[in-house]
């Protein structure tokens, strides 16, 4: 499939040029380089600056919360989870998590704004109708207004065991965007993975929050799942574009049978790889855009009328741990196991084992077990991977706010003089034929990966 940006051997041949592993930049520095974890009385104070600045700005926090449990395991998962059939277990986890709140609320010792809540997991609808009404109401309920008005409650499902009554439930509590997790609809694949699930599920559950008001419907999809062929993604594409969910994330798989083994149910040579995989992004991105979805920054699509595709164009599309989102909510406060919380200088990670996140909030303790406190570089370069991966283009000042910024022109060199970048004194800007390899652009400005690989790894490998 051709890119309408490109001629397609040329296409070809910049991703074997400039397939290498990088980074989804939902922070900087990113989870494997954080170095410095901050003490309780840091991130505190972390999180205390943030509000001050929102506050200064008329802007409120976010809230995300980790709902673990599922009832059977998807295979290319990476996710952390609790795989349980067991669903007493999801009321005393509610519980566990509202009084992580109440300890932020009662250490912080301020009314906090929240903006956006979001509900990720894990499969959040595993808990029942009244046990999201619980944890949502104990949130907000308890929550300062935010000045933006109401806040922006989104909610990731399971088509598979998401019902009328908890799509009932949910708009009732305010909810507007939904995120269905669809990963592949061929036979095949789905076997596979363990997701087995019909496009008439899928759209049983689409049309069901349609009609109760829900104005946002996004479908996640991964590429380069095991068995999957060029043919059995445009199969899903076309099933997707049928569905016309207002916004689409298309995922790469990430092959890690050492971390989870799961995914040992199927073999490297299964699971397609380097250029291959790459293709079916492509195939499956020029689809997209042949649809009339816009590109929205990296491996994300939306309607033109999208808020997500609207902020794009006005300039305040932000991008957080949550992904993509259409305006800035800071701090993020990450509650539940693993849940990472951002207070722009400062990440925190909860514990990842539920039963260790339960003990820490019993005793009164805040759950995190590591994170990172930014040093001055890390914020400076925080800042230019931000503006790459939502508007396209970043600026520095000469001489540059730091040293490490003198070297990026030259990593950059070599996109320039394929035409994916432009490079200006003090500014670089991705052009249209380069917002394929955004990802690469962003890897320039990241000097804590760059100082533990050699350069020729990330930038240019001849495969």
């Amino acid at each position: 499939m051709a890119n309408p940006l490109m001629d397609p051997i040329r296409l070809s041949s910049l991703i074997r040029k400039y397939d290498v592993p990088g980074p989804r930049y939902t922070s900087y520095p990113t989870v494997p380089y954080w170095s410095r974890v901050p003490t309780e009385a840091e991130w505190l104070g972390a999180l205390r600056d943030a509000l001050a600045r929102a506050q200064a700005h008329s802007e409120a926090a976010s809230v995300y919360v980790h709902l673990p449990f599922c009832e059977s395991l998807c295979t290319y998962c990476g996710c952390t989870t609790r795989i349980t059939k067991n669903h007493g277990l999801a009321l005393p986890y509610v519980d566990t998590v509202l009084q992580e709140w109440a300890l932020y609320r009662a250490a912080l010792d301020q009314e906090i704004p929240v903006g956006e809540l979001h509900l990720g997991g894990g499969t959040p609808t595993f808990l029942s109708p009244d046990e999201l009404d619980r944890l949502v109401t104990g949130i907000l309920g308890t929550a300062a207004p935010a000045p933006e008005g109401r806040p922006m409650l989104s909610v990731e499902a399971d088509p598979r065991v998401t019902t009328p009554a908890h799509l009932d439930r949910l708009a009732r509590l305010g909810f507007t965007r939904l995120s269905l997790g669809v990963q592949d609809f061929d036979p095949e694949v789905q076997l596979a993975i363990h997701r087995v699930q019909s496009e008439a599920q899928v759209r049983a559950v689409v049309e069901g929050a349609r009609r109760l008001g829900f104005t946002s419907v996004n479908m996640d999809l991964v590429y380069g799942l095991p068995f999957q062929t060029a043919d059995s993604v445009e199969g899903t594409v076309l099933a997707i574009t049928r569905l016309r969910p207002d916004r689409i994330a298309f995922y790469g798989y990430a092959h890690v049978p050492w971390v989870k083994p799961g995914q040992r149910r199927y073999s490297d040579a299964d699971v397609p790889a380097g250029p291959e995989k790459r293709a079916l992004y492509e195939l499956g991105r020029v689809r997209f855009l042949e649809e009339g979805y816009v590109e929205i920054g990296m491996d994300h699509f939306a309607l033109p009328d999208d808020p997500l595709a609207v902020a794009q164009r006005n300039g305040t599309l932000h991008r957080s741990f949550m992904g993509y989102v259409e305006r800035h909510c800071s701090p993020m406060f990450g509650l539940g196991m693993s849940a990472i919380g951002d207070a722009w200088t400062a990440f925190a990670q909860n514990e990842k084992d539920l039963e260790r996140y339960a003990a820490r909030v019993q005793s009164g303790a805040l759950p995190f077990f590591r994170g990172h406190l930014l040093d001055t570089e890390d914020e400076v370069l925080r800042r230019h991977v931000l503006e790459l991966m939502t508007t396209h283009k970043t600026t520095w000042a000469s001489p540059p706010e730091t040293a490490y910024l003198a070297s990026v022109p030259d990593r950059l060199r070599e996109m320039a003089e394929d035409g994916l970048v432009e490079l200006s004194p003090g500014s670089v800007a991705v052009r249209d034929a380069g917002r394929p390899f955004l990802r690469n652009a962003c890897l320039a400005f990241d000097a804590r990966l760059q100082r533990s690989a050699p350069e020729t790894q990330i930038f240019s490998r001849t495969m």
